[in-house]
């Protein structure tokens, strides 16, 4: 798939000069334009460049660590698999946890249960140390 670098360009230059930004709180989960990213960093789709992305840690109402997700079914220590939205499920990317500006954030899609969040975090802390 060819990345177009030059659009996201524009759009991400259009996201700057947003001047408000949605309210937003940990363990929701909302589509974000996260780009058109370097190698197998995760990027956005459409012309919109969304991605569904986790809030982790809320540090103020700009900036927020996210985590991208993907619809893949993945395994292993880096990957985080739960329930979303009925019988739906998806995947949490935990390796690519990124600082992100609320001017992203296009809209709220769900929540995480709490189980799963609180399990999610511990995991995420666990290779951390």
């Amino acid at each position: 798939m060819r990345k177009d670098f030059q659009k996201w360009h524009t759009k991400k230059e259009l996201l700057d000069k947003e001047k408000n930004r949605p309210l937003f709180n940990e363990q929701e989960v909302w589509f974000c334009s996260l780009g058109a990213n370097v190698g197998s960093e995760q990027n956005g789709v459409g012309g919109e460049f969304l991605r569904p992305v986790v809030i982790v840690k809320k540090f103020n109402t700009e900036i927020f660590w996210g985590i991208p997700t993907t619809k893949k079914e993945r395994e292993g220590d880096f990957y985080f698999y739960f329930s979303f939205q009925e019988n739906d499920f998806t995947t949490a990317i935990l390796s690519q946890i990124r600082l992100i500006d609320a001017k992203r954030l296009s809209h709220q899609i769900g929540r995480m249960r709490r189980n799963d969040f609180k399990e999610m975090k511990k995991r995420l802390t666990s290779f951390l140390k």
